[in-house]
This record gives structure tokens, C-alpha cells and sequence, in this order.
């Protein structure tokens, strides 16, 4: 448990910045707000499909905060002290990480909370629902370790760009299957569309868990992948 300290602190320094901390937890409700307004012209936009997407945009900004932070800190002289302290590079991207997944969660009880009270119902078991969510925060999260270990501060808003597009395309409040071609093939290659499909499937469908069960798989591969990479690219910034 060497990362707790650290990790209390990045704790402190997220629940301060409460310009930053209200963007990332008010503009997906914000958003909700906005889009379902367009329920009359696409059942897309019916709280219930769109609830999940706009959670999933409340996790991609999550990406862009913590990849900042991090990679400012790695800047810093702050970061050269922690590197004479017993911490390992796992160590540091858990304590990096953790006060974010709390926002993660905040982010999505809030969306789905006013969702409900425009409508937002289910049909599956939301046991599921949350399980692929858990897996998407941590995957969304991990992207910004990534990020924020590999490149340097003012450049990290390139990277996060091609996750934000990359979940946006993969229907978040876009329909992929109105869209389809080459941009549903694109899609399907990522995680994105596969962990809101399978929620989709739960919620308005009522599907169980062997029918999500491969887009799960889809989603829990790419989030031990990106777990297992942003450990290794953190290790060798602290070697270099």
C-alpha cells in the first residue's frame, strides 16, 4: 500500500480544482440535457439509449484531466523527489488513477440520475450495467496514464483527441447504425461501440449476460491491455 500518500494527495489536488472538477461532472449532464431535447426526431436520443454515451464523454474528458495532471507533475520537480521514494511504476499509476475512477462514478450516477428523471428505464439486470461501466472507466482512466506518461504537457491534448473521436464514433450520441460503412468498421475494431452496445443490450433489450458476453470480453481486453501498458511506459519514464 506504498501509494496511499500519493494517492491522498492527488486526492486533495482534484477535490481543489473545482473549476476543472465541475466541467467534468456538470458538462455531461449538461449534454444529456441538450441532446435528449432531439428525442422527437431520433429515438436515439431517447434517454435511455443516450444515457450510456454521455457517459462514456464524461469519461473521455476524465482521460484528458488525468493525462494533464500527470504529465505536468512529471514535469515538475515534485515528481523528481518521488522518484527517490520506494514507489514502483504500478504504485504510481494507481495513485495517479484512483481519484479519477472516483469521478468516474460521481459522472455516471449523476447522468443516470437525471436521465431517470427524464425517462431512463431498463429491462436487463443493472448488475451488468455496471460491470461493463466499472471496465470502461477503468480502461477510459488507463488511456490517460498512458498519455500523461508518454508525452509531454503541452501535447497531450493530440492523443486525447484521437480517444475523444474514437468515442464519439463509436456512438455515443451518434447511431452507428445509420452511420455505418467504414466508420462502423472502424468502430468495431475499438472498445467504445462495444461497451455501448452491450449496455444498450441490457437496458432496453433486457439482455442477459451471454448475450453481452463477447462485447464484455472486447472491453476487458482492451482495459488489461492498456492497464499492463501504461505500467510498462511509466516504468520506463522513471528509468530514463
Amino acid at each position: 500500500m506504498k501509494f496511499v500518500e500519493l494517492a491522498n494527495r492527488n486526492f486533495k489536488v482534484m477535490w481543489r480544482d473545482w473549476i476543472s472538477l465541475g466541467v467534468n461532472v456538470g458538462l455531461p449532464v449538461a449534454l444529456l440535457l441538450v441532446l435528449q431535447a432531439l428525442e422527437g426526431v431520433d429515438e436515439f436520443f431517447a434517454p435511455t439509449s443516450l444515457a450510456p454515451g454521455i457517459v462514456l464523454f464524461g469519461f473521455v474528458m476524465l482521460t484528458m484531466t488525468s493525462a494533464m495532471v500527470l504529465a505536468q507533475d512529471r514535469e515538475s520537480s515534485l515528481f523528481d523527489r518521488l522518484l527517490t521514494t520506494p514507489l514502483r511504476a504500478n504504485d504510481f499509476v494507481i495513485a495517479y488513477s484512483a481519484p479519477y475512477i472516483a469521478v468516474a462514478f460521481l459522472q455516471a450516477i449523476l447522468v443516470f440520475a437525471v436521465a431517470a428523471v427524464l425517462g431512463l428505464g431498463t429491462e436487463g439486470n443493472v448488475f451488468w450495467v455496471l460491470l461493463v461501466l466499472v471496465l470502461l472507466a477503468i480502461l477510459y482512466i488507463g488511456l490517460g496514464m498512458m498519455i500523461g506518461a508518454s508525452v509531454p504537457y503541452k501535447v497531450v491534448t493530440g492523443p486525447w483527441t484521437v480517444v475523444l473521436l474514437l468515442t464519439i464514433f463509436g456512438g455515443t450520441w451518434v447511431n452507428l447504425e445509420d452511420i455505418g460503412g467504414p466508420f462502423q468498421t472502424v468502430a468495431d475494431v475499438f472498445p467504445f461501440a462495444h461497451g455501448l452496445e452491450a449496455i444498450r443490450a441490457v437496458m432496453i433489450e433486457g439482455a442477459k449476460f451471454g448475450d453481452i458476453f463477447v462485447d464484455t470480453l472486447w472491453v476487458l481486453g482492451y482495459t488489461v491491455v492498456v492497464a499492463v501498458l501504461a505500467v510498462h511506459v511509466f516504468r520506463r519514464r522513471m528509468a530514463g
